[in-house]
Protein backbone atom coordinates (compact mmCIF):
# COMPACT_ATOMS: atom_id res chain seq x y z
CA UNK A 1 0.00 0.00 0.00
CA UNK A 2 2.94 2.80 1.21
CA UNK A 3 4.81 1.94 -2.02
CA UNK A 4 1.76 2.39 -4.40
CA UNK A 5 0.80 5.50 -2.41
CA UNK A 6 4.02 6.77 -2.87
CA UNK A 7 4.33 6.19 -7.26
CA UNK A 8 0.61 7.32 -7.51
CA UNK A 9 1.82 10.40 -5.68
CA UNK A 10 4.73 10.99 -7.93
CA UNK A 11 2.55 10.05 -11.13
CA UNK A 12 0.78 13.08 -10.08
CA UNK A 13 3.63 15.78 -10.38
CA UNK A 14 3.85 14.90 -14.37
CA UNK A 15 0.03 15.23 -14.81
CA UNK A 16 -0.34 17.94 -13.47
CA UNK A 17 2.23 20.14 -15.01
CA UNK A 18 0.64 19.01 -18.82
CA UNK A 19 -2.89 19.88 -17.45
CA UNK A 20 -0.54 23.75 -16.24
CA UNK A 21 1.03 23.61 -19.50
CA UNK A 22 -2.20 23.37 -21.84
CA UNK A 23 -4.03 26.03 -19.57
CA UNK A 24 -1.24 28.76 -19.74
CA UNK A 25 -1.01 28.34 -23.75
CA UNK A 26 -4.82 27.70 -24.19
CA UNK A 27 -5.75 30.87 -22.00
CA UNK A 28 -2.86 33.08 -23.74
CA UNK A 29 -4.73 31.73 -26.97
CA UNK A 30 -8.10 33.67 -25.62
CA UNK A 31 -9.04 36.35 -28.16
CA UNK A 32 -8.60 40.26 -27.06
CA UNK A 33 -6.45 42.22 -25.00
CA UNK A 34 -7.01 41.92 -21.38
CA UNK A 35 -6.26 45.23 -20.81
CA UNK A 36 -8.26 46.98 -23.30
CA UNK A 37 -11.19 44.87 -22.49
CA UNK A 38 -11.18 45.85 -18.27
CA UNK A 39 -10.45 49.39 -19.39
CA UNK A 40 -13.29 49.70 -21.49
CA UNK A 41 -13.93 50.50 -25.14
CA UNK A 42 -13.24 54.51 -23.41
CA UNK A 43 -9.30 53.94 -22.96
CA UNK A 44 -6.87 55.27 -25.32
CA UNK A 45 -3.94 53.20 -27.34
CA UNK A 46 -1.84 55.08 -24.89
CA UNK A 47 -3.60 53.84 -21.59
CA UNK A 48 -4.24 49.92 -23.01
CA UNK A 49 -0.20 49.95 -23.70
CA UNK A 50 0.82 50.77 -20.49
CA UNK A 51 -1.67 48.85 -18.42
CA UNK A 52 -0.53 45.94 -20.57
CA UNK A 53 2.85 46.71 -19.31
CA UNK A 54 1.98 46.87 -15.58
CA UNK A 55 0.01 43.45 -15.69
CA UNK A 56 3.11 42.17 -18.10
CA UNK A 57 1.83 40.89 -20.79
CA UNK A 58 4.24 42.21 -23.03
CA UNK A 59 6.97 40.18 -21.48
CA UNK A 60 8.39 37.51 -23.88
CA UNK A 61 5.78 34.38 -23.50
CA UNK A 62 8.65 32.30 -21.40
CA UNK A 63 9.02 34.84 -19.44
CA UNK A 64 5.40 34.97 -18.60
CA UNK A 65 5.56 31.06 -18.93
CA UNK A 66 8.44 30.64 -16.28
CA UNK A 67 6.54 33.31 -13.73
CA UNK A 68 3.50 31.11 -13.72
CA UNK A 69 5.65 27.74 -12.90
CA UNK A 70 7.22 29.51 -10.35
CA UNK A 71 4.02 31.19 -8.90
CA UNK A 72 2.47 27.67 -8.73
CA UNK A 73 5.32 25.90 -7.36
CA UNK A 74 5.31 28.25 -4.76
CA UNK A 75 1.59 28.31 -4.28
CA UNK A 76 1.35 31.90 -5.13
CA UNK A 77 -1.42 32.60 -7.74
CA UNK A 78 -1.38 36.49 -7.68
CA UNK A 79 -3.69 38.71 -8.08
CA UNK A 80 -6.80 38.50 -9.97
CA UNK A 81 -6.61 41.36 -13.10
CA UNK A 82 -10.32 42.08 -12.85
CA UNK A 83 -11.41 41.37 -9.01
CA UNK A 84 -8.19 42.90 -7.77
CA UNK A 85 -8.13 40.63 -4.86
CA UNK A 86 -5.74 37.50 -4.41
CA UNK A 87 -6.84 34.50 -6.31
CA UNK A 88 -6.78 32.60 -3.14
CA UNK A 89 -9.75 34.33 -1.88
CA UNK A 90 -11.34 34.26 -4.58
CA UNK A 91 -10.99 30.46 -4.77
CA UNK A 92 -11.90 30.10 -0.85
CA UNK A 93 -14.88 32.24 -1.28
CA UNK A 94 -16.35 30.17 -4.29
CA UNK A 95 -14.97 26.43 -3.77
CA UNK A 96 -17.84 25.75 -0.47
CA UNK A 97 -20.33 26.37 -3.20
CA UNK A 98 -19.32 24.04 -6.19
CA UNK A 99 -18.77 21.45 -3.25
CA UNK A 100 -22.63 22.00 -1.85
CA UNK A 101 -24.16 21.87 -5.12
CA UNK A 102 -21.74 18.83 -6.25
CA UNK A 103 -22.51 16.96 -2.82
CA UNK A 104 -25.63 17.52 -3.26
CA UNK A 105 -26.32 16.44 -6.84
CA UNK A 106 -24.11 13.41 -5.84
CA UNK A 107 -26.34 12.39 -3.05
CA UNK A 108 -29.26 12.51 -4.77
CA UNK A 109 -27.99 10.79 -7.30
CA UNK A 110 -27.28 7.87 -5.28
CA UNK A 111 -30.54 8.11 -3.99
CA UNK A 112 -32.49 7.90 -7.43
CA UNK A 113 -29.38 5.40 -9.04
CA UNK A 114 -28.73 2.73 -6.70
CA UNK A 115 -31.97 1.70 -5.98
CA UNK A 116 -33.31 1.78 -9.72
CA UNK A 117 -30.58 -0.29 -10.94
CA UNK A 118 -31.32 -3.24 -7.91
CA UNK A 119 -34.77 -3.24 -8.63
CA UNK A 120 -33.95 -3.59 -12.43
CA UNK A 121 -31.31 -6.39 -11.84
CA UNK A 122 -34.06 -7.70 -9.57
CA UNK A 123 -36.98 -7.19 -12.04
CA UNK A 124 -34.55 -8.40 -15.24
CA UNK A 125 -36.74 -8.83 -18.68
CA UNK A 126 -39.99 -6.92 -17.09
CA UNK A 127 -41.00 -3.83 -18.17
CA UNK A 128 -39.51 -1.72 -15.15
CA UNK A 129 -36.14 -2.84 -16.17
CA UNK A 130 -37.06 -1.43 -19.31
CA UNK A 131 -37.94 1.59 -17.89
CA UNK A 132 -35.05 1.80 -15.73
CA UNK A 133 -32.86 1.32 -18.93
CA UNK A 134 -34.36 3.69 -20.80
CA UNK A 135 -33.81 5.94 -18.19
CA UNK A 136 -30.24 5.47 -18.27
CA UNK A 137 -29.86 5.81 -21.71
CA UNK A 138 -31.57 9.38 -21.70
CA UNK A 139 -29.80 10.39 -18.45
CA UNK A 140 -26.42 10.06 -20.11
CA UNK A 141 -27.42 11.39 -23.15
CA UNK A 142 -29.17 14.23 -21.80
CA UNK A 143 -27.64 17.91 -22.05
CA UNK A 144 -27.18 20.00 -19.03
CA UNK A 145 -28.00 23.48 -20.59
CA UNK A 146 -30.93 22.18 -22.28
CA UNK A 147 -32.83 19.89 -19.10
CA UNK A 148 -31.67 23.35 -16.95
CA UNK A 149 -33.25 25.29 -18.86
CA UNK A 150 -36.30 23.66 -19.32
CA UNK A 151 -36.44 23.06 -15.46
CA UNK A 152 -36.38 26.74 -14.91
CA UNK A 153 -39.02 27.37 -17.67
CA UNK A 154 -41.34 24.64 -15.86
CA UNK A 155 -40.55 25.20 -12.19
CA UNK A 156 -39.79 28.38 -12.02
CA UNK A 157 -41.44 29.99 -14.69
CA UNK A 158 -44.38 28.42 -15.50
CA UNK A 159 -45.03 26.97 -11.78
CA UNK A 160 -43.63 29.59 -10.07
CA UNK A 161 -42.42 27.12 -7.29
CA UNK A 162 -38.76 27.08 -6.80
CA UNK A 163 -36.80 30.03 -7.63
CA UNK A 164 -34.92 30.20 -10.87
CA UNK A 165 -30.98 31.50 -9.77
CA UNK A 166 -29.07 32.74 -6.88
CA UNK A 167 -27.86 30.94 -3.76
CA UNK A 168 -29.89 31.31 -0.27
CA UNK A 169 -28.69 31.97 2.30
CA UNK A 170 -29.70 30.20 6.12
CA UNK A 171 -29.68 33.68 7.12
CA UNK A 172 -33.17 33.81 5.18
CA UNK A 173 -33.42 30.53 6.69
CA UNK A 174 -33.17 27.01 6.18
CA UNK A 175 -35.96 26.84 3.00
CA UNK A 176 -34.62 29.72 1.19
CA UNK A 177 -31.32 27.97 0.88
CA UNK A 178 -32.57 24.01 0.09
CA UNK A 179 -35.12 25.87 -2.78
CA UNK A 180 -32.21 27.50 -4.61
CA UNK A 181 -30.39 23.77 -4.32
CA UNK A 182 -33.03 21.82 -5.89
CA UNK A 183 -33.34 22.85 -9.16
CA UNK A 184 -29.04 23.10 -10.00
CA UNK A 185 -28.93 19.50 -7.61
CA UNK A 186 -31.66 17.99 -10.40
CA UNK A 187 -29.50 18.79 -13.48
CA UNK A 188 -26.53 18.03 -12.50
CA UNK A 189 -27.40 14.58 -11.00
CA UNK A 190 -29.21 13.45 -13.92
CA UNK A 191 -26.06 11.96 -15.62
CA UNK A 192 -24.37 10.35 -12.84
CA UNK A 193 -27.60 8.99 -11.57
CA UNK A 194 -28.19 7.23 -14.87
CA UNK A 195 -24.68 5.96 -14.80
CA UNK A 196 -25.00 4.73 -11.28
CA UNK A 197 -28.16 2.59 -12.40
CA UNK A 198 -26.62 1.49 -15.23
CA UNK A 199 -23.57 0.29 -13.13
CA UNK A 200 -25.23 -0.82 -10.45
CA UNK A 201 -27.83 -2.77 -12.96
CA UNK A 202 -24.47 -4.86 -14.65
CA UNK A 203 -22.74 -5.40 -11.52
CA UNK A 204 -26.02 -7.13 -9.46
CA UNK A 205 -27.21 -8.97 -12.28
CA UNK A 206 -23.34 -10.64 -12.99
CA UNK A 207 -23.69 -10.96 -8.57
CA UNK A 208 -26.96 -12.83 -8.59
CA UNK A 209 -26.00 -14.88 -10.93
CA UNK A 210 -22.86 -16.57 -9.02
CA UNK A 211 -23.25 -19.61 -6.79
CA UNK A 212 -22.72 -18.42 -3.55
CA UNK A 213 -26.02 -16.33 -4.05
CA UNK A 214 -27.51 -19.53 -4.86
CA UNK A 215 -26.39 -21.35 -1.63
CA UNK A 216 -27.72 -18.59 0.45
CA UNK A 217 -31.04 -18.51 -1.00
CA UNK A 218 -31.01 -22.38 -0.81
CA UNK A 219 -30.46 -21.93 2.93
CA UNK A 220 -33.62 -19.94 3.25
CA UNK A 221 -32.05 -16.51 3.95
CA UNK A 222 -34.88 -13.58 3.36
CA UNK A 223 -34.84 -12.12 -0.14
CA UNK A 224 -33.91 -8.63 0.81
CA UNK A 225 -31.14 -9.99 3.20
CA UNK A 226 -29.60 -11.94 0.17
CA UNK A 227 -29.30 -9.20 -2.18
CA UNK A 228 -28.33 -6.17 0.25
CA UNK A 229 -25.90 -8.10 2.41
CA UNK A 230 -24.22 -10.43 -0.30
CA UNK A 231 -24.78 -9.08 -3.77
CA UNK A 232 -25.21 -5.46 -3.18
CA UNK A 233 -22.30 -5.67 -0.83
CA UNK A 234 -19.99 -6.95 -3.68
CA UNK A 235 -21.22 -5.33 -6.26
CA UNK A 236 -20.69 -2.06 -4.19
CA UNK A 237 -16.99 -1.96 -5.33
CA UNK A 238 -17.67 -0.58 -9.54
CA UNK A 239 -19.98 1.78 -8.08
CA UNK A 240 -17.23 2.81 -5.89
CA UNK A 241 -14.68 3.68 -8.81
CA UNK A 242 -17.64 5.29 -10.34
CA UNK A 243 -18.85 7.15 -7.95
CA UNK A 244 -15.13 9.14 -7.34
CA UNK A 245 -15.00 9.93 -11.07
CA UNK A 246 -18.66 11.04 -11.46
CA UNK A 247 -17.92 13.52 -8.21
CA UNK A 248 -14.57 14.81 -9.96
CA UNK A 249 -17.08 15.13 -13.15
CA UNK A 250 -19.14 17.02 -10.89
CA UNK A 251 -16.96 19.50 -9.63
CA UNK A 252 -15.08 20.08 -13.10
CA UNK A 253 -18.70 19.67 -15.10
CA UNK A 254 -20.16 22.08 -13.03
CA UNK A 255 -19.26 25.22 -15.66
CA UNK A 256 -22.86 24.62 -17.30
CA UNK A 257 -25.06 24.34 -14.47
CA UNK A 258 -23.46 27.18 -12.52
CA UNK A 259 -23.79 29.25 -15.07
CA UNK A 260 -27.50 28.49 -15.76
CA UNK A 261 -29.20 28.92 -12.61
CA UNK A 262 -26.40 31.76 -11.64
CA UNK A 263 -24.66 29.63 -8.57
CA UNK A 264 -21.75 31.32 -7.42
CA UNK A 265 -19.39 28.37 -7.58
CA UNK A 266 -16.18 27.71 -9.32
CA UNK A 267 -17.91 27.33 -12.49
CA UNK A 268 -19.29 30.70 -12.61
CA UNK A 269 -15.90 32.46 -11.56
CA UNK A 270 -14.66 30.59 -14.59
CA UNK A 271 -17.04 31.86 -16.91
CA UNK A 272 -16.86 35.70 -15.69
CA UNK A 273 -12.77 35.70 -15.66
CA UNK A 274 -13.10 34.09 -19.73
CA UNK A 275 -15.81 36.58 -20.66
CA UNK A 276 -13.33 39.59 -18.61
CA UNK A 277 -10.12 38.08 -20.26
CA UNK A 278 -8.89 37.62 -16.51
CA UNK A 279 -6.42 34.50 -17.69
CA UNK A 280 -4.98 34.27 -14.42
CA UNK A 281 -7.93 33.61 -12.52
CA UNK A 282 -8.62 31.25 -15.59
CA UNK A 283 -5.61 28.89 -15.32
CA UNK A 284 -5.54 29.23 -11.19
CA UNK A 285 -8.79 28.06 -10.95
CA UNK A 286 -8.47 25.15 -13.58
CA UNK A 287 -5.07 24.17 -11.97
CA UNK A 288 -7.01 23.70 -8.59
CA UNK A 289 -10.34 21.85 -10.11
CA UNK A 290 -7.37 19.54 -11.58
CA UNK A 291 -5.88 18.74 -8.07
CA UNK A 292 -8.96 18.28 -6.63
CA UNK A 293 -9.49 15.77 -9.81
CA UNK A 294 -6.64 13.78 -8.44
CA UNK A 295 -6.77 13.58 -5.68
CA UNK A 296 -10.22 12.11 -5.45
CA UNK A 297 -8.95 9.48 -7.77
CA UNK A 298 -6.53 8.93 -5.57
CA UNK A 299 -8.76 8.28 -2.75
CA UNK A 300 -11.18 6.08 -4.86
CA UNK A 301 -8.02 3.80 -5.64
CA UNK A 302 -7.75 3.52 -1.70
CA UNK A 303 -11.13 2.87 -0.95
CA UNK A 304 -11.22 0.57 -3.33
CA UNK A 305 -8.91 -1.47 -1.62
CA UNK A 306 -10.15 -1.07 1.77
CA UNK A 307 -13.49 -2.37 0.62
CA UNK A 308 -12.50 -5.02 -1.68
CA UNK A 309 -9.21 -6.17 -0.16
CA UNK A 310 -8.63 -8.95 -2.30
CA UNK A 311 -7.97 -6.85 -5.07
CA UNK A 312 -4.20 -5.96 -5.77
CA UNK A 313 -3.53 -2.39 -6.11
CA UNK A 314 -0.70 -2.44 -7.70
CA UNK A 315 -2.02 -4.47 -10.76
CA UNK A 316 -4.99 -1.89 -11.04
CA UNK A 317 -2.11 1.04 -11.67
CA UNK A 318 -0.08 -0.95 -14.08
CA UNK A 319 0.78 -4.47 -13.06
CA UNK A 320 2.85 -3.74 -9.76
CA UNK A 321 2.90 -6.13 -7.11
Amino acid sequence: MGRFLYKRILQLIPTLFVVAVIVFFITRMLPGNPAAVMLGPQASAQDIAEYSERLGLNDPMIVQFFDYLVGLITFDFGNSLSYGQPIVDLIIERFPNTIILAISALILAVLIGVPAGIIAAKKQNTVIDYLVTTFSLVGVSMPIFWLGVMLVLYFSVNLGWLPATGMGSLNNGLWSFISHLILPSIALATIPAAEFARIIRSSMLETISQDYIKTARSKGIREFIVVMKHAFKNALTPLLTVMGLQFSNLLGGAVLTETIFSWPGMGMLIVDAIEKRDFIVVQSAVIFVAVIYVVINLIVDILYKVVNPKVNIGSQSGGEK
